[in-house]
Protein backbone atom coordinates (compact mmCIF):
# COMPACT_ATOMS: atom_id res chain seq x y z
CA UNK A 1 0.00 0.00 0.00
CA UNK A 2 1.03 3.44 -0.90
CA UNK A 3 0.18 6.89 -1.13
CA UNK A 4 0.00 8.06 -4.95
CA UNK A 5 -1.01 11.26 -6.41
CA UNK A 6 -2.38 12.06 -9.72
CA UNK A 7 -3.91 15.02 -11.35
CA UNK A 8 -5.37 16.20 -14.47
CA UNK A 9 -3.53 17.60 -17.99
CA UNK A 10 -3.68 20.89 -16.64
CA UNK A 11 -3.49 20.47 -12.87
CA UNK A 12 -6.40 21.83 -11.95
CA UNK A 13 -7.57 18.79 -10.13
CA UNK A 14 -5.15 17.17 -8.31
CA UNK A 15 -5.75 14.00 -6.08
CA UNK A 16 -4.03 11.09 -3.41
CA UNK A 17 -5.11 7.93 -2.94
CA UNK A 18 -3.80 5.10 -1.06
CA UNK A 19 -3.50 2.31 -3.36
CA UNK A 20 -1.82 -1.27 -3.45
CA UNK A 21 -1.03 -1.91 -7.41
CA UNK A 22 -0.33 -5.12 -6.82
CA UNK A 23 -3.51 -6.22 -6.37
CA UNK A 24 -4.11 -4.98 -10.08
CA UNK A 25 -6.10 -2.58 -12.01
CA UNK A 26 -8.94 -2.79 -14.18
CA UNK A 27 -9.73 -2.81 -17.81
CA UNK A 28 -13.33 -3.07 -19.47
CA UNK A 29 -14.60 -3.35 -22.82
CA UNK A 30 -18.05 -1.50 -22.09
CA UNK A 31 -18.80 1.23 -25.05
CA UNK A 32 -17.53 4.43 -22.63
CA UNK A 33 -14.53 2.20 -21.32
CA UNK A 34 -13.63 1.44 -24.90
CA UNK A 35 -13.65 4.91 -26.20
CA UNK A 36 -11.98 7.16 -23.62
CA UNK A 37 -9.12 4.14 -23.38
CA UNK A 38 -9.75 3.53 -19.50
CA UNK A 39 -7.37 1.73 -17.32
CA UNK A 40 -8.00 2.29 -13.45
CA UNK A 41 -7.33 1.33 -10.28
CA UNK A 42 -10.20 0.56 -7.42
CA UNK A 43 -9.62 1.77 -4.31
CA UNK A 44 -12.34 2.16 -1.32
CA UNK A 45 -13.94 5.57 -1.01
CA UNK A 46 -12.15 6.24 2.32
CA UNK A 47 -8.75 5.72 0.50
CA UNK A 48 -9.20 8.64 -1.64
CA UNK A 49 -8.91 12.52 -1.32
CA UNK A 50 -9.55 15.29 -3.55
CA UNK A 51 -7.04 17.90 -3.21
CA UNK A 52 -8.06 20.19 -5.75
CA UNK A 53 -10.31 21.28 -8.43
CA UNK A 54 -13.67 19.48 -6.63
CA UNK A 55 -15.63 22.54 -8.48
CA UNK A 56 -13.52 21.87 -11.82
CA UNK A 57 -15.36 19.26 -12.00
CA UNK A 58 -17.61 18.31 -14.52
CA UNK A 59 -19.85 15.05 -14.11
CA UNK A 60 -21.24 12.37 -16.59
CA UNK A 61 -23.49 9.32 -15.87
CA UNK A 62 -24.62 6.31 -18.35
CA UNK A 63 -26.70 3.24 -18.18
CA UNK A 64 -27.47 2.68 -15.28
CA UNK A 65 -26.83 6.29 -14.10
CA UNK A 66 -25.03 5.11 -10.70
CA UNK A 67 -21.37 5.51 -11.74
CA UNK A 68 -20.20 9.14 -11.68
CA UNK A 69 -17.50 9.50 -14.31
CA UNK A 70 -16.16 12.74 -13.81
CA UNK A 71 -13.70 15.06 -15.99
CA UNK A 72 -12.10 18.45 -15.81
CA UNK A 73 -13.85 21.16 -17.16
CA UNK A 74 -10.70 22.67 -18.12
CA UNK A 75 -9.10 20.15 -19.81
CA UNK A 76 -11.18 17.33 -20.35
CA UNK A 77 -9.15 14.77 -18.87
CA UNK A 78 -10.93 11.92 -16.71
CA UNK A 79 -8.68 11.52 -13.42
CA UNK A 80 -10.91 9.40 -11.66
CA UNK A 81 -14.57 8.43 -11.41
CA UNK A 82 -17.17 7.11 -8.47
CA UNK A 83 -19.37 4.48 -8.21
CA UNK A 84 -21.01 1.41 -5.75
CA UNK A 85 -20.86 -2.25 -6.75
CA UNK A 86 -21.64 -5.47 -4.90
CA UNK A 87 -17.76 -6.42 -5.59
CA UNK A 88 -16.20 -2.94 -4.66
CA UNK A 89 -18.78 -1.45 -2.49
CA UNK A 90 -18.18 2.37 -2.52
CA UNK A 91 -15.52 3.10 -4.97
CA UNK A 92 -13.08 5.32 -6.35
CA UNK A 93 -11.82 3.80 -9.79
CA UNK A 94 -8.31 6.45 -10.44
CA UNK A 95 -7.38 7.16 -13.55
CA UNK A 96 -3.68 5.16 -13.64
CA UNK A 97 -2.98 7.20 -16.80
CA UNK A 98 -3.27 10.72 -14.45
CA UNK A 99 -0.66 8.60 -11.32
CA UNK A 100 1.81 11.77 -11.48
CA UNK A 101 3.83 9.92 -9.18
CA UNK A 102 3.96 6.05 -11.07
CA UNK A 103 7.32 5.85 -13.34
CA UNK A 104 6.77 4.08 -16.65
CA UNK A 105 8.00 0.98 -16.27
CA UNK A 106 6.26 0.76 -13.01
CA UNK A 107 2.84 1.73 -15.01
CA UNK A 108 4.30 -1.13 -18.10
CA UNK A 109 4.40 -4.19 -15.25
CA UNK A 110 1.02 -3.54 -13.33
CA UNK A 111 -1.44 -6.31 -13.58
CA UNK A 112 -4.53 -6.09 -15.31
CA UNK A 113 -8.29 -7.68 -15.14
CA UNK A 114 -10.33 -7.42 -17.84
CA UNK A 115 -13.90 -6.94 -17.71
CA UNK A 116 -17.14 -7.19 -20.08
CA UNK A 117 -19.09 -5.26 -19.56
CA UNK A 118 -19.95 -4.93 -23.20
CA UNK A 119 -21.98 -7.77 -22.62
CA UNK A 120 -22.82 -7.54 -19.30
CA UNK A 121 -20.78 -10.22 -17.90
CA UNK A 122 -18.77 -9.25 -15.17
CA UNK A 123 -17.25 -13.12 -13.90
CA UNK A 124 -16.05 -13.55 -17.40
CA UNK A 125 -13.11 -11.95 -19.15
CA UNK A 126 -13.79 -10.76 -22.56
CA UNK A 127 -12.42 -12.94 -25.58
CA UNK A 128 -10.54 -9.85 -27.63
CA UNK A 129 -8.63 -7.67 -25.28
CA UNK A 130 -6.10 -6.27 -27.63
CA UNK A 131 -8.05 -2.74 -28.16
CA UNK A 132 -8.38 -2.32 -24.08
Amino acid sequence: MRTWHGSCHCGAVRFAADIDLARGTIRCNCGLCTKQRNWAAIVPASAFRLLAGGGTLTEYRCNTRTERHLFCATCGIRPFGTGTSPRWGEYVAVSVHCLDDLPLDARAALPVTYLNGRDDDWEHPPADVRNL
